[in-house]
C-alpha cells in the first residue's frame, strides 16, 4: 500500500504530495477554466478519488511536446506556438488519471480515464494559480519533473474543490 498520495485543492489551485498525511511538497496548478465537474465534453476538472493509471514521458526533455500521449519530437517554443495556435499544449510529462468512484468519475459519461484527464506540463507563459485548462491539471514543467520522480503508477490522487467541499 502506498503511504504517499497526491491531494489537489481546486479552490487554492494547488497540488500537494503527501507522505503519511505530511506535506512533502506543494505546487501551484491550473485546473479547468470551466470549473469542477465530471461530465464528458464539459471541459471541467473531475473531483474525487483517482489513481495514476500510467506515467508517460520519462527521460523526455523539459519542453517535449505530446500529442495523443506520444512525444512528437518537437520542443515547445514561442515560434512553434505561433505556428500552431489551436493546440492545447501538453508538455514534459503526463500522469494519466483513472477515476475510482463509479458514477462520479468512473464509467459512462463521467469516466476520467476516457476523458483523458492528466496532470501535465504546459508552456511557461501559462499562468499558475488560476483556472485556465480544458479539464486537466496543468503544472510548471520543472515542478512536474520533480513530482514525476516521486510518484508511481497506482498512487492515489484526491481532487477536492476545497473550501467546504
Amino acid at each position: 500500500m502506498h503511504s504517499k498520495k497526491i491531494q489537489i485543492n481546486l479552490a487554492e489551485q494547488s497540488l500537494s504530495l503527501l507522505d503519511s498525511a505530511e506535506v512533502v511538497c506543494r505546487y501551484p496548478i491550473s485546473s479547468a477554466l470551466n470549473g469542477p465537474g465530471e461530465v464528458e465534453g464539459s471541459g471541467c476538472t473531475p473531483r474525487g478519488l483517482h489513481r495514476i493509471r500510467i506515467k508517460i514521458g520519462a527521460g523526455q526533455p523539459a519542453c517535449a511536446v505530446f500529442v495523443g500521449r506520444r512525444a512528437t519530437g518537437e520542443i515547445y517554443s514561442p515560434e512553434l506556438a505561433e505556428n500552431h495556435p489551436q493546440r492545447d499544449w501538453v508538455l514534459c510529462r503526463i500522469l494519466w488519471l483513472t477515476g475510482l468512484e463509479p458514477g462520479r468519475n468512473r464509467g459512462g459519461r463521467v469516466d476520467s480515464l476516457r476523458r483523458y484527464i492528466y496532470i501535465h506540463g504546459c508552456p511557461d507563459s501559462e499562468p499558475m494559480g488560476v483556472p485556465r485548462s480544458h479539464g486537466c491539471i496543468r503544472m510548471r514543467n520543472w515542478d512536474l519533473m520533480a513530482l514525476f520522480e516521486q510518484v508511481e503508477s497506482g498512487m492515489l490522487v484526491d481532487i477536492q474543490e476545497g473550501r467546504d467541499g
